[in-house]
């Protein structure tokens, strides 16, 4: 079993019941959901919107392996009603948007997979709710934790 951490956001319709709905389905495509952060109002991050975001993280017990998680993933935001991801470097309004950002201690490096998360140290988004959960846990390729890292972007 291995524990996986993901980031979880929204900026479009219920954001709120978008979250839940998430949620909901990360328990039902890849595994148990055993820890979740307060819900965090953010301002869009990388690109201009009039819409703010919610932002979350989850931990997961999970027997998936992270190819696996990625496919999920992708399905739970297609069935949400996300067409794509953002592509170019371009970002935009979203329904759901949901990210690996660390798997165990793994280090993967694929052309559509990536974890740890590459830009997860540069959000406070992202860093803020998973420091809520895992302040303890270590960065496998930085090598500090998560309460170290999030003090060095404030």
């Amino acid at each position: 079993m291995a524990v996986l951490y993901l980031s979880i956001g929204t900026n479009l319709g219920d954001k709120e019941q978008h979250i839940r709905t998430a949620v909901n389905h990360i328990e039902e495509l890849v595994g148990k959901v055993i820890s979740r952060s307060a819900l965090y109002i953010t301002e869009p991050w990388g690109f201009c919107s009039e819409n703010s975001f919610i932002n979350v993280a989850v931990g997961v017990e999970t027997v998936l392996l992270p190819r696996n998680v990625l496919y999920a993933t992708k399905e739970i935001e297609r069935q949400m009603g996300r067409a794509r991801k953002s592509s170019e470097g371009r970002y935009e309004d979203r329904i759901i948007d949901i990210d690996i950002l660390l798997y165990d201690d793994w280090i993967v490096e694929e052309d559509d997979l990536i974890i740890p998360h590459p830009l997860m140290t540069q959000r406070l988004f992202v860093m803020q709710p998973l420091c809520e959960i895992a302040p303890g846990l270590m960065h496998p390729v930085l090598g500090k934790s998560i309460k170290e890292l999030l003090i060095s972007i404030q």
